[in-house]
């Protein structure tokens, strides 16, 4: 699986190679350069964007807290505390809510901005990475249940929740590298 995902990523790098310039933040429309064509986007793929972009400011907060919650509650079971035990599933339908509409509203832009090459290896591999967490992060709540019960299960739990956050805040750092031109 991982190797599979090495490959797609390296396809995806390395097979773009359009050069433009990048969509402004003021504006809905890239302006034209002699050689691309006339990109335009509409008001609600900006909404879409203000709203993807400040909800994903949460994540970070919402994996520190489950990380924290989780930890006490792998390490000391049914005698954490009462907060520690009523907090950490709420905190996890938290990170299910950020990541539903943030998976709405991006694959969304996505597929509005499919036309314009500036900025699309960077677009494709944070999608890449984030609905592979995702996915991650539906399989961890799968887990959940049989976690409380069995060691295995809570290791397994606790693994597939932090690879799931590694991969998620991998895709949220390269959003914020600049595109250099690309």
């Amino acid at each position: 699986m991982v190797r599979m995902m090495l490959v797609v990523l390296f396809i995806v790098a390395t097979g773009s190679q359009a050069q433009a310039t990048a969509l402004p933040d003021t504006g809905n429309v890239r302006p034209a350069t002699p050689q691309s064509e006339l990109i335009e986007y509409s008001d609600a793929y900006g909404t879409r964007l203000t709203i993807h972009r400040l909800a994903s400011w949460t994540m970070l907060p919402l994996f520190a807290a489950q990380y924290y919650t989780g930890a006490k509650l792998y390490s000391e079971g049914s005698s954490a505390p009462a907060w520690v035990r009523s907090s950490h599933g709420p905190l996890a339908t938290g990170v299910a809510v950020l990541f539903g509409v943030n998976t709405i509203t991006g694959v969304w832009n996505l597929y509005e901005a499919r036309n314009d090459p500036a900025g699309r290896t960077k677009r494709t591999i944070h999608s890449i990475l984030m609905l592979a967490a995702d996915g991650g992060f539906a399989a961890t709540g799968i887990l959940a249940n049989a976690a409380e019960s069995s060691s295995s299960s809570r290791s397994l739990h606790r693994t597939v929740a932090l690879s799931s956050m590694g991969v998620a805040a991998l895709g949220w750092l390269i959003m914020l590298v600049p595109s250099g031109g690309e």
